[in-house]
């Protein structure tokens, strides 16, 4: 049988030492060691602010058929982390809840018919939910080996950035090498993957930030050129750089920065609708869609990968190689106690953060 690369990864002897002993009890035929009965989690008992979360003892999961569970090492924080506690959220879990949807550890145990991972593997998954806490079960589907070299840190920071960005540059976007692409919001998490990505596939890439800090943090995931998106001249900036627009526009921000996208791009470009993160969705005349003979795309990982969950790991093993090959890196700008992830969703709301934000776990 092959060798499996993530077996050679530096947390092989920390994967290997948290496999199931002798000891282990036996819950509904699958095997649940007797000191993870209780964890820590964060618990959403009612809609409001991070703040009104309540860090409380909790039964651990327990993994049923097709479910594998996790001994959570490091959770990412996104934003829509937050409107799911406010309840603004398309996606409303029962209460209590924890929020998190990315996490990274080691297989504690498996639900019958899993049999791509066992106990002690180094994993991340995407349980979209009920992340924020010690252990965390999750569909087997979403469940893959960590990269060769990856911290458990990178690998939460990951799947969602990285998955996005790469559905969106390659399925929607049609990104080709030496055509030039404008990554709005260049510093969060999707603008930092959608640079590495856009550069690893031959793409002249410029970003759009909105301080020098941020626009400094663009250049340095490869962005070729970084304009601040502060003053609408960044229109004109664009035009002069690329002769006739950009081909394809990147673009998770919304509001003014869509509106004004649509004046700087390439005949034939396109131009993805990623997100809306300024609070307002644009709309755009269609005379203007006639004109410039543009595309205006819909861009929603979550959809597809519901509807087509082998996409999602297909996507994660190419990732892994790129990540392998020095192609992309995970940037966490900021990490905390899971105690303390309260103060990391802060740091995420305030727009403070640059790349990913993580909740690392002993």
């Amino acid at each position: 049988m092959a060798e499996q690369p993530w077996k050679n990864s530096k947390h092989a002897t920390e994967a290997a030492a948290a496999r199931q002993t002798e000891d282990d009890t036996t819950v509904l035929g699958y095997q649940i060691s007797d000191n993870i009965r209780d964890m820590k989690a964060w618990q959403v008992h009612a809609w409001g602010e991070p703040d009104t979360m309540r860090f409380e003892d909790v039964p651990a999961p327990v993994p049923g058929a097709g479910q594998v569970l996790i001994r959570n090492r490091a959770v990412s924080l996104n934003f829509f982390d937050i409107l799911q506690v406010q309840g603004k959220y398309q996606v409303k879990p029962p209460f209590p809840f924890s929020p998190g949807a990315e996490v990274a550890g080691t297989v504690d145990a498996v639900g019958a018919g899993v049999t791509h991972v066992r106990p002690g593997d180094a994993v991340v998954s995407t349980p979209m939910v009920n992340g924020l806490a010690e252990f965390s079960c999750a569909k087997a589907h979403t469940v893959y080996p960590i990269a060769r070299g990856m911290s458990f840190a990178e690998g939460a920071a990951l799947p969602i950035v990285y998955q996005t960005s790469f559905f969106a540059l390659r399925d929607r976007g049609d990104l080709q090498p030496g055509e030039w692409l404008v990554v709005h919001a260049g510093a969060s998490g999707v603008g930092m993957a959608a640079i590495q990505l856009g550069r690893a596939w031959g793409a002249r890439v410029i970003a759009t930030a909105g301080s020098e800090e941020k626009l400094a943090f663009a250049r340095a995931q490869g962005a070729e050129i970084a304009v601040s998106y502060n003053d609408a001249a960044w229109v004109d900036q664009v035009k002069q750089i690329t002769g006739q627009g950009a081909d394809v526009i990147y673009d998770p921000v919304g509001g003014d920065v869509f509106d004004l996208s649509s004046k700087c791009i390439a005949p034939f470009g396109r131009l993805l609708v990623v997100g809306f993160a300024s609070g307002r969705i644009p709309s755009i005349a269609a005379n203007r869609i006639l004109l410039k003979n543009m595309s205006v795309v819909g861009v929603l990982w979550g959809n597809h990968v519901m509807a087509h969950p082998e996409y999602a790991a297909a996507t994660h093993a190419e990732l892994c190689r790129m990540y392998e090959a020095g192609q992309i890196r995970p940037v966490v700008a900021r990490s905390y106690a899971l105690q303390d992830a309260v103060a990391g969703m802060a740091d995420l709301a305030s727009r403070r953060v640059m790349g990913k934000v993580v909740v690392e776990l002993p």
